[in-house]
């Protein structure tokens, strides 16, 4: 319970358990919408003038499970289950966003440990910025600021980025003696700060993020997604509901009556989002992180709070094989991390591995689309080692460079690659990697202008096809499945 002396908050709500993961969700929604509506009344009146003698707070939701068993009932699974005995909680954010992940999690859990979960009130104040689904402009709102205001701070509880780390995630969450352990990778606050991350970065509203996701390095692959699914679209096909481009403007099926809603921004956002909209979040979100390693880490450390299901990188790299041509493609096994963005929460010496129902869907969609197979693919695909580094003139940074690549026993450079893959493995996210050579600066093939656009012609089109097949792919396995057991540390929470 939140409420204090000298602190205003909502009539405290009576936690209760529930063996029925609707009805434990529908609590979750009340409790959420009761306290963001709180703080809201509170803090427009707190912008018409009304005084505040006491401090405002509201709390999140949070479920907690408790068992006094190591046992559960299904061991083949990577989620769903807590790794022991004690009381496990954590704190939640936008019910309405997560129905389906939070009803999934908690009918797991009361399935594996045949025990209820209990929905109440946590003890994790909500920023008031987070009680808002955008964010809300303080200072443009404060322009008519009385003399003798009480500060925000004073009567409101505003984001902490002190309390908003990855310490779960990272494994170094130092568990109070008395307090219960951790139920999810994120907190409530860690996630909303992502929400509101997610659209300024992107330029499209959390809800219409998919549960499987694309990241390009090039506008070449946007381009040809756009047009790919509009003509979709057009076509009246099954299973589609729209199509969303920065600013929210949604594009409607032709088989649900077709038209466009919304506006594009005057300004395109720096990594803007587009995404094939399907029930249940099972369509495809495509994203353009741009260059450089930054920017990997930086989407990724926001995307990974949706929990989806899949990530993949699709772009292109660097040849560094005289064998190969350009137009090749590249199947990532293994990753040389020269790109030092994860360096701190992730050391080197942690291995990256590749996961196999990853490899298998893209080596099948690989084969599919260019009709080869067995010995006769390795004319066009090559598995092995990429290296991702932070420095774009790589090739002129002299022959030590070179021969640690060569060592490496690398067959491709990019920047972006192992960020994605390194976060994947962080956030227990599945990922996977398909690069197409697109210069071999080792052995004189450089990039030039008209060569350039030769190449995205003739390539772009069918190494998207390839990556949307392999999501394709993995869309027809169980969640549960897809969601490797290898990405699990020794003392595991029990969201997916």
């Amino acid at each position: 319970m939140c409420s204090a002396l000298m602190i205003q908050s909502p009539p405290a709500i009576e936690t209760e358990a529930f063996t029925d993961a609707d009805a434990a969700v529908a609590r979750l929604e009340d409790i959420y919408d009761r306290n963001t509506q709180f703080l809201r009344d509170r803090f427009e009146a707190y912008l018409n003038g009304q005084a505040f003698t006491s401090h405002v707070r509201a709390c999140y939701p949070f479920v907690r499970m408790t068992t006094a068993t190591h046992a559960r009932l299904d061991s083949r699974l990577a989620y769903g289950f807590v790794a022991g005995p004690g009381v496990h909680e954590t704190s939640v954010t936008r019910p309405d966003l997560f129905r389906n992940y939070l009803t999934e999690q908690i009918r797991l859990l009361v399935e594996n440990h045949g025990v209820p979960v209990e929905i109440g009130e946590s003890s994790e104040p909500i920023p008031v910025h987070f009680a808002y689904r955008r964010d809300i402009n303080i200072e443009a709102a404060l322009t008519n600021y009385a003399v003798g205001m009480r500060s925000l701070r004073d009567v409101f509880d505003t984001p902490d980025l002190t309390t908003m780390d990855d310490a779960i995630a990272d494994g170094t969450f130092e568990l109070p003696r008395t307090g219960p352990e951790p139920l999810s990778l994120f907190r409530a606050a860690r996630v909303d700060y992502s929400l509101r991350r997610l659209y300024h970065y992107t330029g499209t509203d959390p809800e219409h993020f998919q549960n499987f996701v694309i990241f390009t390095n090039y506008q070449f692959y946007v381009d040809a997604f756009v047009q790919s699914c509009q003509q979709r679209l057009a076509s009246g096909e099954p299973g589609l509901d729209g199509f969303v481009a920065p600013g929210n403007v949604i594009n409607h099926s032709a088989r649900l009556g077709g038209g466009t809603s919304g506006a594009a921004p005057g300004r395109a956002p720096q990594m803007p989002a587009f995404h094939l909209v399907q029930p249940g979040y099972r369509g495809i979100t495509l994203i353009n992180i741009g260059i450089g390693p930054s920017n990997a880490r930086n989407i990724t450390d926001h995307v990974a709070v949706l929990r989806p299901h899949a990530w993949l990188m699709i772009g292109h790299c660097a040849g560094l094989r005289n064998t190969q041509r350009l137009g090749d493609y590249v199947l990532a096994h293994g990753y040389v991390r020269e790109d030092h963005v994860l360096d701190q929460e992730l050391p080197l010496w942690v291995p990256i591995p590749a996961l196999a129902e990853m490899q298998v869907a893209l080596e099948e969609a690989v084969g599919e689309v260019t009709g080869l197979t067995g010995f006769e693919l390795k004319r066009l695909m090559r598995t092995g080692t990429v290296a991702s580094v932070d420095n774009r003139n790589w090739e002129i940074s002299g022959p030590s460079v070179i021969r640690r690549l060569s060592q490496s026993r690398a067959v491709a450079l990019d920047m972006e690659s192992a960020a994605i893959a390194a976060n994947g493995y962080r956030f227990r996210v599945p990922y996977g990697t398909l690069l197409c050579v697109s210069d071999k600066p080792l052995h004189g093939e450089i990039k030039l202008a008209g060569m350039a656009s030769e190449f995205y012609r003739q390539r772009v089109g069918q190494h998207l096809e390839i990556g949307l097949k392999a999501l394709e792919r993995l869309k027809r396995q169980e969640s549960e499945r897809l969601h490797s057991r290898k990405l699990r540390s020794f003392a595991e929470v029990a969201f997916q």
